[in-house]
């Protein structure tokens, strides 16, 4: 009987890969975690930065990696603590230095996972008031506004640049927030509470980590078979809201009405529970393209969210609880 096949997870030690790490194996994989931060899970300790490092890791440590999901990175909050030239290490070189270590590793990588995110679209996001909410799909252009999201699209340059070099299939997955910790927008953070508000923006916005995790997942069965062994998808709970104007309108008058006419029920939920609805809804993340192409199916959705609230039950995942809220590491 063959072994489960291995997956190299980066930034193991972190939300994303703590899940990863802890769920893998239950989708019939062994996971090897590598981060610059020592955790229980974290199997090395090192920096992606450091290409010896990485060349240690796929031909001396674990020559037999067949799956790599790159989570490693400095994040937004990052930007207080780190430099320029540190996100550029870590999101730029670091990302280079695994996907050469795939491609040079002896049989091949057969998928390469990169983790990206949906705040690199920056300023294709908003619409200012009075204008219709953005609807975001694969096809906006991004306009990054900060060291975080100019790193993460040049990783996924580099991402596609080497596939295209090498055929190493490629996914790039721009997920949208699924963080535990407080909204980092002060305004937004004091209008209603924490569950409240992380409910409402999976309508348009978030996402459960357990669902990342299945399109990681899916992500590694389905690269090898794309067209041209790349593809970049939003992963995002399904949107409740349409592609329609009358709607992208009303989500900028009204957007709790425009809750209301989209999920039966969620009016007495809310009112039932003394939440508010958001009163503008800016942008809407569109995942319908990871659905189509990646077999992706998100389970912990807004409609499922107001029942679990409805009957008084968590509507998170089991594994957000075992993920926990880990803050962000101030080592470079």
């Amino acid at each position: 009987m063959s072994s489960p096949p291995k997956v190299l997870v980066t930034g193991s030690s972190g939300h994303l890969g703590k899940a990863l790490m802890l769920t893998l194996s239950h989708y019939g994989f062994t996971p090897t975690g590598i981060d610059i931060k020592p955790s229980p899970l974290t199997t090395h300790v090192g920096t992606i930065a450091d290409p010896d490092f990485v060349s240690s890791v796929f031909t001396t440590l674990h020559p037999d990696v067949e799956y790599v999901i790159h989570t490693a990175t400095l994040h937004k909050p990052h930007i207080c603590s780190h430099t320029k030239a540190d996100f550029i290490a870590t999101n730029i070189t670091g990302t280079l230095n695994l996907l050469e270590a795939s491609v040079a590793r002896q049989g091949g990588v057969k998928t390469f996972v990169f983790i990206s995110t949906t705040s690199a679209f920056g300023g294709s996001l908003t619409a200012g008031p009075g204008l219709p909410a953005v609807w975001i799909d694969e096809g906006v252009v991004p306009k990054p506004k900060n060291v975080y999201g100019v790193t993460k699209i040049s990783a996924e340059d580099v991402c596609e640049l080497v596939n295209k070099e090498s055929g190493l299939p490629v996914v790039v997955l721009r997920t949208s927030r699924f963080f535990p910790e407080g909204d980092d927008d002060e305004e937004r953070r004091g209008s209603m509470g924490d569950d409240n508000l992380k409910v409402l923006e999976l309508g348009y916005r978030r996402v459960d980590i357990a669902d990342v995790v299945g399109a990681c997942v899916k992500a590694m069965e389905k690269g090898p078979g794309l067209k041209g062994k790349w593809g970049k998808y939003i992963i995002s709970a399904p949107t409740v809201f349409k592609r329609e104007e009358v709607v992208l309108k009303g989500l900028d008058r009204d957007a709790g009405e425009e809750y209301c006419k989209a999920v039966e029920g969620a009016r007495e939920v809310f009112e039932g529970k003394g939440w508010k609805f958001l009163k503008r809804v800016d942008r809407v993340y569109d995942s319908d393209l990871a659905r189509r192409e990646l077999g992706w199916e998100a389970v912990y959705t807004f409609e499922r969210a107001v029942k679990k609230v409805k009957e008084g039950k968590d509507w998170r995942s089991e594994l957000t609880g075992r993920v926990g809220k880990l803050g962000y590491h101030d080592m470079f």
